[in-house]
C-alpha cells in the first residue's frame, strides 16, 4: 500500500478546449492521434490531454491532490505580446475546466507568459482579483532574452508578494548549440536554466524585498544547490557586478522551496540542506518519463525522516521565509 502523497505541485495538462483550439493560430489539434501540434512541433503524450488519466494515477499512488500547470511545449515564448494575450487566456481557462471536473482532487497553476512582464503582473491581477494566486512560469528565456531581474518584472513581484501568491517556475530549452547531442537540452540545460532564474531573484535582492511570494523551483531547484555556495563566494570577495546589496545567495536560497524530482538521494539532501527540509515538496512531473511515475520506488532511498516531510507538504502551509 503507498504511503499517502498530500500534494503533487508538478504535474502537467495540455487543456483542450474542442470548440475553441481549431481557431487558434499555429495550433493543430488531432484527436484521433491525439496529437497537439504547437507552432510545428508535435505533444503526442496521449495522458497529458487527459485530467481522467492523472487522477486515476493519483489514485494508484497515493496521491490526495495536485495542482496542474502546461507542459513546456505550449510556453509559446516567441508570440507577440497581443497573440500571447489571446493563447495565455485560452490555456488558462482550459487550466480551470479541466480542473473544474475533479475540484476535490486538481487545481490550476495559471500560467504567466515570462517574455511579457506587463502582461504578467495584469494576468496575476487579474487572477488574484477572482481568488486566485497561484501560478507557472517558465523560468526565463534564453532564445527571447527575458531577463527576470530586470526592473520590467518589479509589477510582477510585487503583485505576487501583495497576494503571497505561489509561483511554480519550471525550465525551456536553452539556445546553446552543443547542448543539441545526448538530450542534453533537457539533461543538463533545463537545470541550469533553473538555477539561473534562482541566481537572478537572489542575488538580485529581489527575494529580500518579497518574502510573502512563494517561488517553487522545478526538479530540485536544478544545478542551483550545487552553487549556492560559489554565488555566495563571489557575492562576498565582491567580484564585479556580484554584490549589489542582496543577502548572500545561500541565505536567500532558503526564501525559495523545489519538488524533489533530482533522481539522488545525496541530490535531494543537498536541495533539502539549501533550502530547508520543509522547503521541499513532492512532484511528478506526470505524465513524462523523466518525473516520477512510481515515487515509492523511485524514493526507496530517501532517508524516511526527509521523505515523510515530502509526501506531507503543503505548498499552502509553507513556514515563513
Amino acid at each position: 500500500m503507498p504511503h499517502a502523497i498530500a500534494l503533487d505541485v508538478h504535474a502537467h495538462i495540455a487543456p483542450v478546449l474542442p470548440d475553441r483550439i481549431a481557431g487558434l493560430p499555429g495550433v493543430e489539434w488531432d484527436p484521433e492521434a491525439p496529437k497537439l501540434v504547437i507552432d510545428g512541433a508535435p505533444l503526442a503524450a496521449p495522458s497529458v490531454f487527459r485530467p481522467d488519466a492523472l487522477v486515476r494515477w493519483m489514485d494508484e499512488r497515493g496521491v490526495a491532490r495536485a495542482w496542474i500547470s502546461i507542459p513546456p511545449p505550449l510556453y509559446r515564448l516567441g508570440l507577440d505580446e497581443p497573440a500571447s494575450r489571446v493563447w495565455h487566456d485560452y490555456v488558462n481557462e482550459g487550466l480551470a475546466e479541466m480542473a473544474g471536473r475533479f475540484p476535490d482532487r486538481l487545481a490550476p497553476l495559471f500560467h504567466l507568459p515570462i517574455q511579457h512582464p506587463a502582461l504578467a503582473a495584469a494576468i496575476v491581477a487579474e487572477k488574484v482579483a477572482a481568488g486566485h494566486v497561484r501560478f507557472a512560469a517558465a523560468a526565463g528565456s534564453a532564445t527571447h532574452g527575458s531577463i527576470i531581474s530586470a526592473p520590467a518584472y518589479d509589477a510582477l513581484w510585487a503583485a505576487l508578494d501583495a497576494a503571497a501568491g505561489f509561483l511554480f517556475l519550471h525550465p525551456t530549452k536553452g539556445c546553446d548549440g552543443r547542448l543539441d547531442p545526448f538530450f542534453l537540452h533537457n539533461l543538463l540545460g533545463g537545470p541550469g536554466e533553473t538555477a539561473l532564474a534562482a541566481a537572478h531573484l537572489a542575488m538580485s535582492g529581489i527575494m529580500d524585498r518579497h518574502r510573502r511570494m512563494r517561488i517553487c523551483l522545478a526538479h530540485g531547484g536544478g544545478t542551483a544547490p550545487a552553487v549556492a555556495g560559489r554565488l555566495t563566494r563571489g557575492q562576498t570577495v565582491r567580484r564585479p557586478g556580484a554584490y549589489v546589496g542582496a543577502r548572500p545567495a545561500s541565505e536567500a536560497f532558503a526564501g525559495f522551496c523545489a519538488d524533489c524530482i533530482t533522481h539522488s538521494a545525496p541530490a535531494l539532501e543537498l536541495a533539502a540542506a539549501v533550502f530547508g527540509e520543509d522547503r521541499i515538496l513532492f512532484g511528478s512531473d506526470w505524465p513524462f518519463s523523466m518525473g516520477l511515475p512510481d515515487p515509492e520506488a523511485q524514493l526507496a532511498d530517501v532517508r524516511p525522516e526527509l521523505k515523510a516531510k515530502i509526501f506531507a507538504a503543503d505548498a499552502d502551509r509553507l513556514p515563513a521565509f
